[in-house]
């Protein structure tokens, strides 16, 4: 199948994703890799400079094949915009602005005689789906978080009609494919709000989608069977959807290299012995929350690898501002937290190599923000976690999670938003050593094996993807 496809021309694909978002950005590029290396594609990257220092995506994107082009977009202002405005919206704002300079880049292309036969955007670019029609090439939606998601918004129209205040107040929580029930509280934070800008962006990108010609899904079928169904079911009044996942980072050469302390003090330790704890690359805690966190893994007793980020009050801002933080997050540790748990903790500031760390023999369990590519990682290498919840869309991906594939323990805050010293240390425990462990580890393994059967030659998900090149070369 590989020579066969090997043996067409190469086709160019554009790809627009939202720089600004690391979690968003990966599987763009994951996926520019696959096209180029299975598919025989080149690829043009259009990257919107978010006016920060963009250090981050930058390291990303060195290194990548020479068929995988990067074309960088100047800054769009959004100073317009009140200063309270949220990140979702902030975004998309500036990456609407650009589009007349994704048309400009479009237009070069076909100039040059490699016009680009799709353009693949993120749904925070969704409304670019108009330019592909301007020039008539196929427009796919890449939705690089859970499929669920998707379903949701099938229902937020209606759901947005029939509601006369605000969906916390509503009587009856949302059910979702999979007996998934959603209670408002676990709504995605853009729709907590029903006057607020973001919750009309949410609204509009709802029915926006829809004009899509395709929609690829970093998931794949055996992890959200129910949302596919539903999905399916629901043709056509909505585009075709394929699962393509899961789609995770693979790493450098650079990044194992600067993540070797963790590798070399995991590879001291037990099997299954460790826990990691990581919020994703942007997430932090209170100062509160920090410090509770930290008693927490102390009390517990079990041995922990914890990446920390300098504490921060809003959560949300901190995805979009964790650049600019120049405080060593170690220094908010409680006094004596590093020599106390000396030889079972390692507590590394800002960064570990997530991937090397999932896939170690020596990780346990993981303490996730539930970040969709946290979710998927988890699977891929069959990590039972506790899901800690943050900000944007997590907490729907922890009720699925937890009640949906059974996956993970839940923490719950207490009354003024914190989960104190006391759970932190009972859950780790639980997960750990106790029978609910043992059946979520189950769970995680039954899982890795169906990632791996998904991304196999005949696997579905492979053949997904086969089949949306085949649309894009037959287009007419």
């Amino acid at each position: 199948m590989e020579a066969t496809q090997r043996s067409q021309p190469s086709h160019n694909i554009a790809l627009l994703p939202p720089p600004t978002f690391l979690g968003h950005l990966i599987p763009f590029i994951e996926l520019a890799k696959k096209l180029v290396s299975h598919h025989n594609c080149t690829i043009t990257l259009i990257i919107l400079d978010d006016g920060s220092s963009m250090k981050p995506q930058k390291s990303l994107l060195q290194g990548l094949p020479t068929t995988i082009n990067t074309v960088f977009l100047p800054p769009a202002s959004t100073d317009d915009l009140p200063e309270n405005a949220r990140i979702e919206l902030l975004v998309s704002v500036r990456l609407t602005r650009s589009f007349p300079a994704v048309r400009d880049t479009l237009t070069s292309l076909k100039q040059s005689g490699t016009p680009a036969a799709a353009l693949v955007v993120d749904l925070f670019a969704i409304d670019a789906i108009d330019i592909a029609k301007q020039f008539e090439i196929p427009a796919y939606l890449f939705h690089v978080i859970a499929t669920n998601e998707l379903s949701l918004s099938m229902l937020l129209p209606k759901l947005d009609e029939s509601c006369t205040s605000e969906y916390r107040d509503m009587a009856e929580p949302i059910t979702l494919p999979g007996s998934i029930v959603l209670t408002p509280e676990d709504l995605p934070d853009s729709l907590k709000q029903r006057n607020s800008e973001v919750h009309k962006w949410a609204l509009d990108w709802c029915n926006k989608f829809l004009e899509a010609d395709g929609v690829m899904v970093n998931s794949f079928l055996e992890l959200e069977t129910e949302a596919f169904k539903d999905l399916e079911q629901r043709r056509p009044d909505v585009p075709p959807v394929y699962p393509v996942g899961p789609l995770i980072r693979t790493g450098t050469e650079a990044e194992s290299n600067r993540g070797s302390e963790c590798v070399k003090w995991l590879n001291d330790q037990p099997p299954k012995s460790v826990l990691f704890v990581s919020f994703g690359s942007g997430g932090t805690l209170s100062v509160e929350q920090f410090n509770e966190l930290a008693l927490g893994l102390e009390m517990s007793g079990y041995r922990f690898l914890w990446v920390v980020r300098s504490p921060q009050e809003n959560v949300a801002d901190a995805y979009l501002n964790s650049q600019s933080i120049v405080k060593d997050p170690l220094d908010f540790l409680p006094d004596g937290f590093l020599e106390r748990t000396e030889g079972r903790g390692l507590v590394v500031a800002s960064w570990a190599p997530q991937i090397q760390v999932l896939s170690h023999k020596s990780t346990g369990g993981f303490v996730t923000h539930c970040g969709w590519n946290s979710i998927l990682e988890s699977a891929v290498f069959g990590v039972p976690t506790i899901a800690w919840p943050l900000c944007f869309e997590h907490r729907m991906n922890a009720v699925f999670l937890t009640d949906g594939l059974k996956g993970a323990i839940r923490v719950k805050e207490n009354e003024n938003g914190v989960v104190g010293r006391e759970q932190i240390s009972e859950l780790v425990k639980r997960l750990m050593e106790g029978e609910e462990g043992d059946q979520i580890r189950n769970r995680m393994s039954d899982l890795k094996i169906a990632a791996g059967n998904a991304l196999s030659q005949e696997g579905s998900s492979t053949k997904a993807l086969d089949h949306v090149v085949q649309q894009w070369i037959n287009w007419k």
